[in-house]
């Protein structure tokens, strides 16, 4: 396995990373947080430390209490204590494991009215967790069958141009790709490079994060299409993404509440399940893509983070022709982790009423991304952080290491739920060697 480990000054990551709960932008306090192993990884049985500074205006901070406590990954709190800084720093001893998986140290410190909070976990032989998730007898027929039943709808779809996100260099065109004979849809922007190299392009299939939403700032990855690649930014819920911010929220505020959020609609049985449909549309969209006279008849990669990681990962367990996946943090992951009694991956069902049924835990194993991943031989490349909340190290970990295609893996400890602009260029070159292109 290949790691880059990607443990930036943190000054840098207050930079990057606006939208981080560790770093908020423009703050006037900045935690330094330095664990005794650099790479933020022990052996099961080691003890393993944190050493803490707190800047406020730049300025080390002394006589601070910082209260702390430290729990599993994703759990409660199984011990809280408090130390002061002295000369502008303190260490908190943050203990170990027995049994493979990560702890989060979750601090707090208060200087005048404010209170300041912040986190870091550290992994205890992460390499041997193993998913909790098993794969059904019959995963694999159920699978085949739905593809077959899906596959007798014609490929049917409409292309219209997008010129608000063509330029000089690309050509853009609103997709929608109707999946079966009830007229249920998605909706993609599809990417074209204006000179199409000889010998076709190889396309890329983009599916989104989790939410109902419109498609957000689809030319933030222009460069594939600029340097030779047809890509497509997908949505999953049938609602073109032209209607404006105001109605996506009035649709997101009636439909995916806590209490009726899509990730739980029709769990009780593997054919109602909500995301049935999406899973299917993924391999749809994949034999549009391949149907497209520009196609290289070679390449095809899944691409995405979070739920789209998920996707991307599904995609391409389940189509034939893919033959390279990139996936940051993927949810959907280790989904009944929670049966024991560790992190589940999102969307947390641990965290719902009434998820917790015999059914319901019978039709996640048939949806869980690590069911797939058992699945796959294409390169694979996978991505997450240890400070992430919404798809926990834990799942990343049993999602990568129940993988047996040849694999890589960027792990970049800071990071919460979020990647840079500079592991996402990263993905594209992969690809572009992986395509020897």
């Amino acid at each position: 396995m290949k790691h880059w480990m990607l443990c930036a000054a943190l000054l840098m990551c207050l930079v990057a990373t606006g939208k981080a709960q560790n770093y908020p932008y423009r703050s006037d306090a900045l935690w330094i947080t330095v664990p005794n192993h650099a790479d933020w990884i022990y052996r099961t049985g080691e003890k393993a430390t944190i050493e803490v500074q707190l800047l406020h205006y730049g300025v080390p901070q002394e006589d601070v209490t910082i209260h702390y406590e430290v729990a599993d990954d994703l759990m409660k709190a199984d011990r809280r204590d408090s130390v002061k800084l002295s000369k502008g720093r303190a260490t908190i001893p943050v203990g170990t494991m027995r049994q493979p998986g990560f702890r989060d140290c979750r601090m707090w410190a208060r200087i005048g009215s404010a209170t300041y909070r912040h986190h870091i976990k550290l992994g205890f032989s992460p390499e041997q967790i193993v998913p909790y998730t098993q794969m059904p007898n019959d995963f694999q027929a159920f699978w085949q069958q739905s593809i077959k039943e899906a596959s007798e709808f014609p490929l049917t779809y409409t292309l219209q141009p997008a010129d608000d996100y063509s330029t000089d260099r690309i050509k853009c065109y609103l997709l929608k790709l109707t999946l079966n004979k009830q007229g249920q849809a998605m909706y993609g922007y599809l990417f074209y490079p204006r000179e199409i190299p000889e010998g076709g392009c190889p396309v890329v299939l983009t599916p989104p994060g989790a939410g109902i939403k419109t498609i957000k700032t689809p030319l933030r990855h222009k460069y594939y299409a600029e340097q030779g690649c047809i890509r497509l930014e997908m949505e999953i819920h049938g609602l073109n993404p032209t209607l404006s911010d105001e109605q996506f929220s009035e649709i997101s505020r009636a439909f995916n509440g806590k209490e009726n959020g899509y990730l739980t609609v029709g769990l009780d049985q593997r054919d109602s399940y909500y995301m049935k449909r999406v899973y299917l549309g993924m391999v749809r969209c994949i034999d549009f893509l391949t149907s497209l006279p520009e196609w290289d008849g070679k390449h095809v990669a899944t691409v995405g983070g979070s739920q789209g990681g998920a996707l991307a990962l599904v995609a391409a367990a389940l189509h034939p022709k893919v033959t390279h996946c990139v996936a940051n943090h993927p949810a959907l992951t280790d989904m009944a982790g929670f049966k024991a009694k560790r992190a589940d991956g999102y969307p947390h069902f641990s965290k719902i009423a009434g998820m917790d049924t015999p059914e319901k835990v019978k039709t996640m194993a048939y949806y869980d991304v690590i069911n797939f991943a058992r699945l796959l031989h294409i390169p694979t490349r996978l991505t997450w952080g240890f400070n992430d909340d919404t798809c926990s190290p834990t799942t990343s970990y049993a999602v990568y290491n129940i993988l047996t295609c040849p694999k890589e893996a960027l792990i970049t400890p800071v990071n919460e739920h979020w990647t840079s602009e500079e592991t996402e260029r990263s993905h594209f070159t992969w690809l572009l060697e992986q395509f020897k292109l």
